[in-house]
Parts: structure tokens; C-alpha cells; sequence
């Protein structure tokens, strides 16, 4: 609970300092995303000024799982370039079999679903002159088929625009 506290006030903050002028920088972009979870190739694809699309291929040990998102995009700190994002989507993917044998256990686990709810909150740079954006979020994630649970993950995404 402290946790969604958290995130709605630092989501409440952002869009406080926010300016929603036109915040697109480019149209589509493709690149890698590193996450809590999942490493991955990330695609983005702008809708209109300040909505997009994004899907997110991830692997992980022992599987993978497929990110999609909708986000909003807003120009943050009054700086060309630099832009502040929010959305949901969700997620679809499994973790194959595995034997944890790790302090002498020999624990032995099922192939598993992982479907769920994520959501998005970060900032994200898009260099001037440069076809490159680098981004930075939070992740919060709920897992159904394996839980329920939450949790919170960090991102860090390269991506090359055009």
C-alpha cells in the first residue's frame, strides 16, 4: 500500500511541473530495454502528439513474456526534448522447467503463465541532432496467473528514433 502511495504522488508531482505542449520528438523508434525482469527489444509508435504505443519482447531466465503499453507523453521541466510518461497495458509470457539447486536444495519447478496488469511512470531523453532517445522508469507490475502480487521494477531503454 505504501508503494501506490508513493507512486501516485510522485505521478500527482510530475504532472504538476508538466507542460503538455506537443511533447512527440519523433514518430517510431526501436532499441533495447532493460528491466527488473526482462531484457528485451523495445518498439514504440507515436499515435498522435502525446500518445503511444509500446511493446516490449523480454527474456528472462528460464522464458519470456511480451509487454504491451499505452502511454501519454508530456514535455517535462520546460526542456525540448526531455519528456515525462505515464500509462498501462499488460503482460503475456512463461518461465519453462528448472531444478534450483542452489544451499543443497534440489527443487525441481513447473513451466508457469505469467499474465498480468504493468504499468509505466519515467522520463525519457531524446538527444537533439542525435536519432537516439534514453529513457528511465519505474514499472509497476501485477502478476495473476503466478500470484496475485505486486511489485515495482526499475527501466532503462536506449532507443534509436526516425
Amino acid at each position: 500500500m505504501k508503494k501506490l502511495i508513493t507512486i501516485t504522488l510522485v505521478l500527482f508531482c510530475f504532472l504538476l511541473i508538466t507542460n503538455r505542449a506537443a511533447a512527440q520528438d519523433y514518430k517510431m523508434a526501436i532499441g533495447l530495454k532493460f528491466g527488473g525482469y526482462e531484457n528485451g527489444i523495445s518498439g514504440k509508435y507515436f499515435l498522435n502528439q502525446t500518445s503511444a504505443l509500446e511493446a516490449i519482447i523480454g527474456l528472462r531466465s528460464h522464458g519470456a513474456a511480451l509487454t504491451g503499453l499505452y502511454e501519454f507523453h508530456l514535455q517535462a521541466f520546460n526542456v525540448p526534448g526531455l519528456n515525462f510518461y505515464y500509462g498501462a497495458g499488460g503482460h503475456l509470457g512463461g518461465v519453462g522447467n528448472r531444478v534450483d539447486k542452489s544451499f543443497g536444495n534440489d527443487n525441481y519447478y513447473r513451466s508457469k503463465v505469467l499474465i498480468g496488469a504493468d504499468g509505466v511512470l519515467g522520463l525519457e531523453y531524446k538527444i537533439d541532432r542525435a536519432p537516439i532517445a534514453i529513457s528511465l522508469d519505474l514499472n509497476p507490475r501485477i502478476e495473476f496467473a503466478t500470484g496475485p502480487f505486486f511489485d515495482l521494477a526499475p527501466g532503462l531503454g536506449l532507443k534509436y528514433t526516425f
